[in-house]
């Protein structure tokens, strides 16, 4: 017990050293350095000069959006893998993501106008719809068979929403703003789009620390949840509700950046163990981490142009979902 006490400080330790390494990192570079007196005067001694304007409104709640969006797909991503109780379970690659980019797509193609609150809107519908359809095939009772066809279907699903997002972005002669989308980015986050990833950030993340005992119950199986009094379609619903706005807010304000929530969480548990009550808290935490490095590479691979962080995360996620798949088929 000691030893997984001390192990998970060393862990909480390491990624805050991490995060505030890479958060003094993004604000710093760019196409413009920045010093850092130009960073400790834009918070505590603002005027407005380039530099400080620079680091100030779009610097910084770029780096804290990127932050709360890292975490908001790590904790999803760990919810689902335990709710789900597969390894390679996550908000992309069962279509959720994907089905929050259409609707906005579907925004755009209409004319609407691209706020952050009629983004979250779009977002949250295509999340929600994708979620219900996920959750019809988790009402059955779960076993090897059904979980692979969950996976299956959300395969599919990701597919197919991509290709009507496509097909919308062609015929509305906006492939160029929609496709940004789907490849996710940061490029255009401002203080609005932080305080959204915030809020619903910080308050999905304490409902799903809240909800993580039941979720340790419902990962041993079914069976061994009932035997304990609980019912897993509720937990499992339960879950859903709070993964759904958290999705759609990092969709919101990241775009479609996939396989974040199936990295973090396997990475998690390796070091850690299966013990969701700090998985959950410790996959935000680090998907901040990865997130913002990942963000940074996007900006600076070929500065003065920036890369899509998408781009990153999937070149990272691919190999790792072959390995763990082939494990589990093992």
């Amino acid at each position: 017990m000691k030893q997984n006490s001390r192990r998970t400080t060393i862990f909480v330790l390491c990624s805050l050293l991490l995060l505030i390494g890479g958060l003094i990192l993004a604000i710093r570079l760019g196409s413009v350095h920045i010093n850092f007196t130009d960073i400790w005067n834009s918070i505590f001694n603002y005027n407005e000069t380039l530099e400080l304007m620079l680091v100030r409104d779009v610097r910084i709640p770029r780096a804290l959006a990127v932050v709360f969006t890292g975490g908001i797909l790590g904790v999803t991503g760990a919810m689902l893998q335990g709710v789900t109780r597969n390894p390679i379970a996550e908000p992309s690659i069962l279509g959720v993501s994907q089905g929050a980019t259409l609707v906005i797509a579907i925004f755009y193609a209409a004319g609407i106008a691209v706020t952050t609150r009629n983004v979250m809107i779009a977002s949250f519908i295509g999340a929600l719809i994708t979620g219900i359809i996920i959750l019809g095939f988790l009402s059955k009772k779960a076993n090897n068979n059904s979980i692979t066809k969950i996976l299956l279907a959300g395969t599919a699903m990701s597919t197919f929403f991509i290709s009507l997002t496509t097909v919308i972005g062609l015929l509305s002669n906006q492939s160029q703003m929609i496709g940004f989308w789907v490849v996710g980015g940061f490029r255009n986050a401002t203080w609005a789009d932080f305080r959204l990833v915030f809020f619903i950030g910080v308050i999905g993340l304490i409902l799903a620390i809240l909800l993580s005992p039941k979720i340790n119950i419902l990962n041993l199986g079914d069976d061994v949840a009932i035997g304990l009094g609980e019912n897993p379609e509720k937990i499992r619903f339960r879950a859903f509700m709070i993964m759904i706005p958290m999705c759609a807010a990092a969709v919101a304000v990241g775009k479609n950046i996939a396989f974040v929530g199936l990295i973090i969480p396997q990475i998690v548990r390796k070091l850690l163990g299966e013990d969701y009550r700090k998985n959950i808290p410790c996959s935000f935490l680090l998907g901040a981490v990865l997130l913002t490095y990942a963000d940074i590479a996007a900006r600076m691979l070929f500065n003065p142009y920036e890369t899509p962080i998408g781009i990153f995360t999937t070149l990272i996620g691919i190999p790792f979902f072959i390995s763990v798949a082939r494990k589990e088929r093992g």
